[in-house]
């Protein structure tokens, strides 16, 4: 897809916690810098992987705030901004549009389960309205942890309600049926379509896709780079085995504390295995699996920054 505002590969960056586990933006935005360097077109940060929903709202603004202070591009940053609570989500939401974001990622309201079409509409039109920016939004779905999906109707009514703040979605359902189809009936309008599952991410190009916003892409991000700049070619292809590897190699271990185990490999940094509960570090035994599956990938990562 050309002209998206946030195409190409995105990582879904971990988010470094101190000792008493408050959020290090020292360490954040060296690793920030080093994703930018090494493959990232933007930043999503405070999502899943980035334990925001360990996060008070507080410090998710502070997070955003003390990034730019430290000399992240703003245009870069992809926040999540989804809450259960309608006046939480516009308060991100308004702060990240005032900070200069380009635009926010919204999990749709996940504590009441079976939410109606018609409910989830009312929610959004409440954030869209309130915040009264027009700042783009970018779905999330993710059913496995919100227990919320947003199916092509509800999407084809918000786009109609509000075209070009409705601008796309993530996919992390991992169900590439469900990527394709929004892709198939939307992308042609200008509706961005990111995979959450790097294994999926050659096929979307192939289908009007936009790129990837992962949480392998912590470590993996210039291979997904090499496979979102060789569409339709054997390199490309080749890239997309090696990625799905590495992919495969990192979700055999618990996702957060595996990628943060693997970071601080990386960096030489134990400060980076700090984690928020119900989160735990990986076992010595699980970390040493993890590196030896992520080793047989063969990927050497540049170095740290």
């Amino acid at each position: 897809m050309k002209d998206a505002l946030f195409g190409g590969v995105n990582a879904a960056v971990l988010t470094p916690m101190h000792d008493d586990l408050s959020p290090d933006l020292d360490r954040m935005a060296a690793h920030c810098r080093w994703l930018l360097a090494n493959g990232c077109n933007g930043l999503g940060i405070l999502g899943t992987t980035g334990e925001a929903n360990s996060l008070g709202i507080g410090e998710r603004i502070a997070l955003m705030e003390g990034l730019i202070e430290r000399g992240i591009p703003v245009g870069k940053l992809l926040p999540g901004v989804g809450t259960p609570a309608l006046t939480d989500t516009v308060l991100l939401t308004r702060r990240a549009a005032e900070l200069g974001c380009r635009g926010v990622l919204a999990l749709p309201p996940f504590f009441y389960k079976n939410p109606s079409d018609d409910g989830l509409f009312a929610y959004f039109s409440e954030v869209i309205q309130r915040t009264g920016t027009g700042t783009p939004i970018y779905l999330y779905h993710f059913p496995a942890q919100s227990a919320v999906p947003f199916g092509l109707e509800l999407i084809g009514r918000l786009l109609r309600a509000f075209p070009g703040t409705i601008k796309g979605i993530k996919d992390s359902s991992g169900d590439f049926a469900n990527t394709r189809a929004y892709a198939e009936h939307y992308a042609a309008d200008g509706f961005e379509v990111y995979c959450g599952d790097d294994g999926a991410l050659y096929e979307l190009m192939s289908v009007g896709g936009a790129g990837c916003i992962t949480a392998a892409s912590n470590v993996s991000s210039a291979v997904n780079a090499r496979v979102y700049g060789n569409p339709g070619s054997a390199a490309g292809q080749e890239a997309q085995r090696v990625l799905a590897s590495m992919r495969k190699a990192i979700t055999s271990a618990a996702l957060i504390p595996g990628l943060k185990a693997l970071v601080a490999r990386h960096t030489g940094d134990d400060g980076w295995l700090n984690i928020r509960p119900p989160h735990l570090r990986l076992s010595a035994e699980a970390a040493s699996r993890l590196f030896a599956t992520f080793d047989a990938c063969g990927v050497t990562l540049a170095k740290a920054a």
